[in-house]
């Protein structure tokens, strides 16, 4: 039997940290949740609140906190472009400040820490499918850049606090992601269509609809997290994570109405500044060193996340900011 460790996951109470928080609880390992949510509910973690090997601290990772852990899991921080815009300021500290905190606690407590890091980091790619060899288009003073240069920013740190201080890092590129306990408020493209697509409201789509991303759905993405996490102290990352399978934004729409069968229809909007026409992450090295790959097919994952929409009532979600 694998060693019970004590692991602190940030931003706990997520999207994907509750997912994260479930499979380590369910390993038997002690493990504490950090949200101070912001874009997150307690209804995600609320079934492991009676598990003895699970804490809720409600606390902001831009301040100091001290803890004896194993393992750190970084995943605090606001990751919809309408969420992270709309203090970009506080999405800088929680990038940057976030890193250093955790990283300093990983130093003192001898502690081995992941960083959930973004394919906003490629920013409006002119490579595809991007490599993890690929530096990035990024414009730094546009009004994403608070998210994407936050996070390339807390990459430089966790380079530099392994390079310097010999803390064992690792670092992971998280592609477009989506599954059950989504906030339907959250902003992201397949969680506004589904909740307009079963409310009849026109389904918003920006620019023509021939951008394409790629749809990761949540369990694959947390499995190549935990690989991530104990893979060989070499495989220090990046590390792309999410599906090498690319569909456009049109081509999601038109799934997501089908599934649901919808009568809503189509509107058009202008394309927000920076937001990139093509992301695609090149997996071969989760393939080689991970033995890691997508297995949930997009129709599949959509099938799942719908009847998790279906199952929860949306008047009780409020939108976390303005901007959704």
């Amino acid at each position: 039997m694998a060693a019970l460790k004590r692991i602190l996951v940030t931003g706990g109470a997520g999207f994907l940290g509750s997912r994260l928080c479930e499979r380590l609880v369910a390993s038997g390992h002690d493990v504490i949740c950090l949200d101070n949510f912001f874009t997150s509910q307690k209804s995600n973690v609320v079934s492991l609140l009676a598990r003895p090997n699970f804490e809720l601290i409600r606390h902001d990772i831009t301040l100091p906190i001290f803890l004896e852990v194993d393992e750190i899991y970084n995943l605090a921080c606001p990751a919809a472009p309408g969420h992270y815009q709309y203090n970009p300021i506080k999405t800088m500290k929680t990038s940057v400040m976030g890193a250093i905190n955790v990283l300093g606690m990983a130093k003192r407590c001898g502690a081995k820490v992941l960083q959930a890091s973004t394919s906003e980091v490629y920013g409006d790619p002119e490579v595809h499918p991007q490599p993890e060899s690929y530096r990035g288009a990024v414009n730094p003073i546009g009004p994403r850049a608070c998210y994407d240069e936050g996070k390339r920013a807390a990459e430089t740190l966790f380079m530099d606090y392994h390079r310097r201080n010999g803390v064992n890092v690792r670092i992971v590129r998280i592609f477009n992601t989506y599954g059950p306990n989504m906030h339907p408020f959250d902003g992201r493209v397949v969680s506004n269509f589904i909740r307009q697509a079963l409310r009849g409201e026109p389904i918003t789509i920006f620019g023509d609809g021939s951008q394409s991303r790629s749809f990761c759905y949540r369990d694959d993405l947390i499995d190549g997290i935990l690989r991530m996490m104990d893979a060989p102290d070499d495989l220090v990352g990046p590390v792309n994570l999410g599906n090498p399978v690319e569909f456009s934004i049109l081509e999601l729409a038109e799934q997501v109405l089908e599934l649901i069968g919808s009568a809503s229809e189509l509107k058009y909007e202008p394309l927000p500044q920076d937001d990139p026409t093509q992301r695609q992450p090149d997996i071969s090295l989760a393939r080689s060193r991970l033995g890691w790959e997508p297995t949930v097919k997009l129709r599949e994952g959509l099938q799942k996340t719908i009847a998790w929409f279906r199952s929860v009532d949306l008047d009780h979600f409020r939108p976390p900011t303005p901007n959704y």
